[in-house]
């Protein structure tokens, strides 16, 4: 599985980044730093997955998210936020992710969030090894 990591803050982007090494069949194909960025590498690298941030310079999570859905329907987003992402989770939805994880709680909710959402994927798409 290829992952686009999308924070503006190079710090949690390393720690993702580490965190992600974890698993064996991922791999973090790139990153970006902002909305505009995220929008470039994902159409140029065709990820499986992105990660992305909703607070961001250019162009925030939410209107990355809704442009992606249209150009890059396969690809699954995740948001991940400093805000209530309970709260936050409806609005993730409707511009086309499929989850939001609180970004305090990354180390322990981040690839657990991943795994559900690509099982979700293979269930519905079995071609697809994911």
């Amino acid at each position: 599985m290829r992952i686009l990591i999308v924070d503006d803050n190079e710090p949690v982007r390393r720690g993702v980044f580490h965190l992600l090494t974890s698993e064996t069949n991922w791999q973090v194909c790139g990153e970006a730093s902002d909305g505009e960025e995220a929008v470039q590498r994902a159409r140029v690298l065709h990820p499986d997955l992105i990660l992305l941030d909703i607070s961001m310079p250019r162009l925030n999570g939410l209107e990355v998210a809704r442009l992606l859905r249209r150009e890059i329907p396969r690809a699954k987003i995740l948001i991940m936020s400093q805000h209530d992402s309970v709260q936050l989770l409806p609005q993730a939805i409707q511009a086309g992710a499929q989850g939001c994880v609180d970004k305090g709680r990354l180390f322990s909710d981040l690839i657990p969030h991943i795994k559900r959402i690509m099982t979700a994927f293979r269930a519905d798409n079995p071609s697809n090894p994911g």
